[in-house]
């Protein structure tokens, strides 16, 4: 039976961990993602789990004491946010060519500067191209889901590639949801025990972690990430699939929320989802053909199964919750620009830079955008592509 619960997206996390009770969880505190070490380490402490809990110097130490502790053979956590996240950045490229399955959560916050500690997607979009799976989380029940479910995509024997959990800093992390919970058991045995095929502590298998690798060998070993990455959404499908038998929630590579007959539709990650189909339900009841799709899966970026989603669409509006600095909008509408390429239809897209550093995202500014959709369904002209949505001046 499942548990009914209230719980933080943050606890959710900790929880998550204290079920699956991983061999080493390496953590440096950085708000908001703060207390998931910090309830975990309370769970070692009262001899809850097993973990090996290493509290550490800095981010970087964090993630290259889980490489160290995934590269021996120990199945591996770590949680951080922000810049913790951005001093990470050389480890992130080293867990994801040395195929480590390390499971990370991110709690979105944005990267200074100005120093600001509140929510938008800047830390984990600029780590985009790291080579870690990235899995985005509406609700606190997602980010739990997601996190348990990522364990066995990162291991899976196709993938074996580190995969990072994202959910809004504050608005999901701190924010006190009802949540249902999986039994223990019934964790453990989805997670089952973790049997590493190579691992530095076998003795049976002397083998070396990051090595120099020559240009005769350099691309061939690129060329196996990227096709890890690929295979990687078969099995989320595959082991969403699964949970979704044990639990009654399905998941997939993206949320299609009354997308089926929409002329106009919003691309969309995390939290800013909810509001946004409260606006598609107010919109629906007015008659209007509103839809939104709700990408969970960023990497591997599911390009063909997008195309295919809006290609019916009229007008998409792509809410990018990070600057790409790029003078030509978000790293979301890029991506999402480029699926459509193709489509036999003329879809016309903007692109909306929204809620950074936290700015709030209301129900009238969603409003707002499907009818700056409308009107360009009603004139044919898009006129300007790159858009600020909320923005004073």
């Amino acid at each position: 039976m499942p548990i009914r619960e209230r719980l933080s997206g943050n606890e959710a996390i900790a929880v998550a961990m204290k079920q699956i009770n991983p061999d080493v969880v390496a953590a440096f505190p950085i708000t908001p993602s703060t207390e998931i070490a910090q309830y975990f380490s309370s769970y070692v402490a009262n001899g809850e789990v097993e973990t090996e809990f290493v509290p550490v110097e800095s981010e970087h130490s964090a993630m290259s004491a889980c490489i160290g502790s995934q590269g021996a053979g120990a199945r591996t956590m770590t949680a951080t946010s922000s810049c913790g996240l951005a001093l990470m950045w050389e480890t992130l490229y080293l867990a994801a060519s040395l195929r480590l399955p390390i499971t990370m959560t991110c709690v979105n916050r944005a990267l200074s500067g100005p120093i600001n500690i509140n929510a938008d997607h800047s830390d984990s979009m600029g780590a985009r191209d790291s080579g870690w799976i990235q899995l985005y989380s509406e609700t606190n029940q997602e980010a739990y889901d997601n996190f348990i479910q990522a364990v066995r995509i990162g291991e899976h024997k196709d993938v074996l590639l580190p995969v990072m959990v994202c959910q809004d800093g504050f608005i999901t992390s701190h924010a006190i949801e009802n949540i249902e919970l999986l039994e223990d058991e019934l964790v453990k045995a989805f997670v089952r025990e973790y049997t590493p095929e190579h691992y530095l502590l076998n003795p049976a298998e002397p083998i070396a972690m990051g090595p120099y690798d020559t240009a005769v060998y350099y691309m061939e070993h690129k060329r196996q990430q990227a096709q890890a990455m690929v295979n990687a959404k078969d099995a989320i499908l595959e082991i969403a699939d699964e949970f979704s038998k044990l639990t009654g929630r399905k998941y997939g590579l993206f949320e299609e929320y009354r997308l089926d007959d929409a002329e106009t539709a919003l691309v969309i990650v995390n939290s800013s989802a909810g509001t946004a189909k409260v606006v598609v339900d107010e919109l629906r009841m007015l008659g209007k053909k509103v839809g939104l799709l709700k990408i969970r899966v960023f990497r591997p970026f599911p390009m063909e199964e997008i195309a295919a989603a809006l290609k019916h669409v009229k007008a998409v509006a792509v809410m990018d919750k990070c600057e790409g600095f790029s003078a030509a909008g978000g790293p979301l509408f890029a991506e999402i620009r480029s699926a459509l390429y193709d489509a036999k239809d003329n879809v016309k897209i903007v692109n909306y830079i929204y809620g950074l550093g936290g700015r709030d995202v209301r129900v009238q500014d969603i409003e707002a955008v499907y009818s700056a959709l409308d009107e360009i369904i009603a004139t044919g002209d898009v006129k300007q592509v790159y858009r600020y949505l909320g923005v004073r001046g």
